[in-house]
């Protein structure tokens, strides 16, 4: 988005393409790519594709069956449009394109908002991402992008109809990841599963502190060289050891635990297991005093960002899903809107720490299979059977991460 010649009229770049509607797209995959992204590449433009074609389609009185099975697929090869930054030959797949428009609805929000935050701008990679997944957030911060394997496609195909369900009943209101859209994109040959959902930590208030939690204190604690990164994932032993509590008011954590326990219930059902709780913590106080350093040592640099089309990082895109915040007062340290931070949780007034939490389950693809079954064994080998181990039945990891979750409160 911050290409230099693009300052002064970013549309002057477009003067000699033809006229079609993905000329807005073209305009930014101008700016922003390279060949070195194209798989990223037909994502953003496969995107836009899917949700321009999507918009011509009649929403469904309700969804059928067949819906939860329907995919949609094309196939481009040899193009003359956008060749510097499009691959000659791709494939582009749309999984269960109505269930998750649908999906994207109960979650409250449009078509246009999603496009926008997904296709408008290269998402950015995460900061945490491991090994060779990708793992990425759209470039305003709303979406997260995980690339995820062929065994969890079918996880999702699994489960999508009464997630779907689920969702509906709850009316959106859930601590589960909320499931955006599916794709897969192919690329000389080779297949990337991609799943969108929204991003759990928020697009504007930094997180100081993570945790994944399980309920298991088996080799779950952060390793050295997690611990020495910028903002490491720290396990449940490490909650325990720095004796961390969830400060929230009674009327907060009564509505965590019901949601909990209602989410917990439902995966339960679908014979899911190993999901964690993610849990974010965002230190007001420390976000204070960064913010007045901040503005002592940047009034220049802010001025002459006044005159820049590139918004500073961590800001909101004028579009897209949190962009119409921008429209009201500014927003300071802890202060967040819930219908854009949807997992977000203030503290009580009068707690000891002032801090927003962000709280919300992961890894819900993960089904009681023949390979779980082979991993209880072996550890069941290794540490006893009666051993306070990770990989249990169902039933017996929802009971022992219910009561968990439930400690972590003050």
């Amino acid at each position: 988005m911050s290409s230099p010649g693009a300052t002064s009229n970013p549309l002057n770049t477009l003067a000699p393409k033809r006229k079609t509607k993905k000329k807005h797209f073209v305009q930014q995959k101008v700016e922003v790519f390279r060949g070195s992204d194209p798989a990223l590449s037909v994502l953003m433009w496969g995107v836009n594709h899917s949700i321009n074609d999507l918009s011509h389609v009649p929403v469904p009185v309700m969804l059928l069956p067949d819906d939860f099975k329907a995919s949609t697929k094309i196939k481009v090869s040899n193009h003359l449009f956008n060749k510097e930054n499009l691959p000659g030959q791709f494939k582009f797949k749309d999984y269960c394109p109505q269930v998750f428009r649908n999906l994207r609805e109960h979650f409250g929000i449009e078509d246009q908002d999603y496009q926008v935050s997904l296709a408008r701008s290269p998402p950015l990679k995460y900061q945490e991402g491991q090994g060779v997944k990708l793992l990425l957030t759209s470039y305003d911060r709303t979406l997260v992008v995980k690339e995820i394997s062929s065994e969890e496609v079918e996880g999702m195909h699994n489960i999508l109809s009464e997630y779907h369900q689920h969702i509906v009943t709850c009316h959106g209101s859930t601590m589960l990841p909320q499931f955006l859209a599916m794709y897969r994109v192919t690329v000389e040959s080779e297949d990337t599963y991609l799943l969108v959902m929204r991003n759990m930590f928020s697009h504007r208030l930094h997180v100081h502190r993570k945790y994944d939690l399980k309920g298991s204190l088996v080799s779950r604690g952060a390793s050295f060289k997690e611990k020495v990164k910028e903002l490491p994932t720290y396990k449940d032993v490490d909650f325990r050891n720095n004796m961390q509590k969830v400060y929230v008011s009674d009327e907060e954590k009564e509505k965590v635990v019901d949601k909990l326990n209602r989410d917990i219930e439902f995966l339960v059902r679908m014979r899911v297991m190993d999901y964690s709780l993610l849990l974010g913590i965002h230190d007001v106080e420390r976000a204070e005093r960064e913010e007045e350093e901040e503005m002592e040592s940047s009034y220049e640099e802010d001025e002459e960002d006044e005159n820049s089309l590139a918004p500073p990082p961590g800001s909101t895109s004028p579009e897209g899903i949190g962009g119409y915040m921008n429209s009201f007062k500014p927003m300071g340290p802890g202060e967040f809107d819930p219908y854009v931070d949807v997992y977000a949780i203030q503290s009580a007034v009068g707690a000891r720490q002032r801090e927003v939490y962000f709280m919300g389950l992961i890894d819900v693809l993960t089904q009681y299979d023949t390979k779980k079954k082979a991993a209880h064994a072996a550890k069941a080998v290794k540490h006893g059977a009666g051993a306070e181990i990770s990989t249990v039945h169902p039933e017996q990891y929802a009971k022992r991460f219910r009561e968990f979750i439930t400690k972590i409160f003050a």
